[in-house]
């Protein structure tokens, strides 16, 4: 059974639960992480998912200081924008050399494995790292999914990464967890498309088809290889999300 992902464990809907838990800064007291618990294995049931114990305490943690700070925009330079009657069909963007923290994952379906890495993430976002402290979350995290060598449906292995916020892109923390690698990623420039609602293997290749047909026979972008970008947390019904073709060279 997979684990619950980004969508599910980086933020609260105000209406799900009462002000007093998540509009605060404060430590939580034991019965309010009962509730938040609880909260999150009913929201795991749902997408038929499992919350381990042992998250009790990153759940807070995250969810405490996502309701305190906003969460860094991994930096990037939009190049170009494709619009059609005020509606933008796509952009072509650069992103900077940077530090990832990303792990590899190879379970029987895509959202096993995004929920698996993501929970290894969590947890060294929330201190289980060399600095003993909260890292801070950034957006998008980025899934980066390989094709089949006839280009019908997406290879096991997923890649999961983080990028580190600003303040630790220097002098980057080590992970307790030995499942997760600190990367370097050079420049790439990708050709981004905004899509909404829940990511699955289906939703991702039907907005890969989507993107080729606007497109059209593009020979410099990979076509083994694609990144999913994810925003949002499940507070929002049709959360933003973006599917990524990486230039050549990139």
């Amino acid at each position: 059974m997979a684990l619950i992902s980004l969508e599910d464990l980086e933020g609260l809907d105000d209406e799900q639960l009462d002000d007093d838990v998540t509009d605060r800064s404060e430590p939580m007291n034991e019965e309010e992480q009962d509730r938040m618990y609880a909260h999150w294995q009913a929201v795991g049931r749902t997408h038929q998912v499992s919350v381990p114990t042992e998250m009790r305490g990153p759940i807070q943690e995250m969810t405490r200081r996502n309701q305190s700070s906003e969460q860094e925009q991994v930096p990037f330079v939009t190049v170009s924008r494709h619009e059609k009657l005020g509606e933008v069909l796509y952009e072509e963007r650069v992103y900077p050399e940077g530090k990832w923290a990303c792990v590899s994952k190879g379970d029987t379906l895509y959202e096993q494995s995004i929920s698996n890495a993501f929970m290894k993430l969590m947890r060294f976002i929330c201190k289980e790292n060399s600095t003993g402290r909260y890292l801070g979350m950034s957006v998008p995290i980025v899934n980066k999914v390989t094709m089949s060598e006839d280009g019908s449906n997406f290879m096991k292995e997923v890649l999961t990464a983080y990028y580190l916020p600003a303040e630790f892109q220097a002098n980057s923390p080590e992970a307790a967890d030995p499942d997760i690698s600190i990367i370097h990623r050079d420049t790439i420039r990708v050709i981004a498309r905004a899509f909404y609602g829940t990511t699955t293997e289906e939703t991702i290749s039907r907005q890969i088809s989507i993107l080729w047909e606007l497109l059209g026979n593009s020979g410099d972008v990979h076509r083994d290889h694609y990144m999913v970008a994810v925003y949002e947390n499940p507070g929002i019904p049709q959360r933003r999300n973006e599917i990524w073709f990486i230039r050549r060279g990139s």
